[in-house]
């Protein structure tokens, strides 16, 4: 009968219902990013179209990456003898794991450049890099030889072996320089 309106919609031309969709988050995306899912959204009014849903994006923070941008940023331990001898370390990156070249002579907080292995750019078709922060690890616990051996080492070593200490010690020579 016309003018009653119907017992499911109560005349508004549309029912609730809860259904699923699979979404695909492109690669890169950042926190906060926001994907539209045009016709996806509620029913329009009396059988007009369907409005959009709007999938706000949560990203977790990684265990060993951080991000800045398209960067990613990982720190890598490596022993004195490999950061004084140079070494080849095995890095892991987003598509599998990569050699890189420690030189000879590296020091702790040394950062290697890994051109296009951090995030693809949604936005552009760039790739970003992976900067990787090597810590040179001072051992613990040595036993009577190591100790031993290390401080033969130390007898023989010579100022310009240990660049940041000569400039340290310069500075603080003409620091008391100064003041006399």
């Amino acid at each position: 009968m016309p003018g009653s309106p119907c017992p499911t919609c109560h005349g508004q031309g549309r029912v609730e219902k809860e259904r699923t969709i699979s979404v695909k988050v492109p690669p890169g995306v950042d926190e906060g990013s926001r994907l539209r899912l045009r016709g996806e959204g509620e029913a329009g009014l009396n059988g007009g179209p369907a409005g959009d849903l709007y999938v706000f994006l949560h990203v977790e923070a990684h265990d060993f990456f951080q991000r800045d941008g398209g960067n990613l940023h990982c720190k890598i331990p490596i022993s004195f003898v490999h950061a004084a001898l140079g070494t080849e370390i095995e890095v892991p990156t987003l598509e599998g794991p990569v050699k890189m070249k420690v030189p000879a002579g590296t020091q702790s907080g040394k950062v290697f450049r890994l051109k296009e292995k951090g995030l693809k750019d949604p936005q552009h078709s760039g790739v970003g890099d992976l900067l990787v922060t090597v810590t040179v690890e001072t051992p613990v616990d040595l036993n009577a030889k190591q100790k031993k051996m290390l401080e033969e080492f130390e007898t023989l070593s010579e100022e310009n072996n240990t660049p940041e200490i000569s400039k340290f010690m310069n500075k603080l020579k003409n620091l008391f320089a100064r003041k006399k």
